[in-house]
């Protein structure tokens, strides 16, 4: 198997065990039906919007990890290949880096956005 395959089966390992670990979330009895509670939202529940936001933030940082991991060891790379481009290297690659982890930070507003508002 090259590379890429197994840190897909690896990174796909690491979200069905996450998913796995989150079971004991829905053993709580369920709720009388005649009375509303807290746990009720009008258009769905506070436990799907959970389950949907836990998931959408580990998928952007997951992403963004990648991301980064790749970005970092490509300028490494570069940056050995020609020691004397060290400036312009480092330069794009904190920018990029910064491009990255403000796409992690919009998933995380939207993310509150789905817990609080909707």
């Amino acid at each position: 198997m090259n590379k890429l395959l197994k840190k897909i089966i690896a990174l796909a390992g690491v979200m069905l065990l996450a998913l796995a670990l989150t079971a004991p979330a829905f053993a709580a009895e369920a709720p009388d039906a005649s009375e509303p509670t807290a746990q009720t939202q009008e258009g769905g529940s506070i436990g799907s919007k959970a389950i949907a936001a836990g998931i959408a933030v580990g998928l952007a940082a997951a992403g963004g990890a990648v991301a980064m991991g790749l970005a970092t060891a490509k300028s490494t790379e570069s940056i050995a290949r020609q020691p004397e481009a060290e400036g312009k290297v480092r330069t794009t690659l904190m920018l990029g880096l910064v491009f990255i982890e403000t796409a992690i930070i919009y998933a995380l507003l939207v993310v509150i956005l789905i817990i609080f508002v909707l």
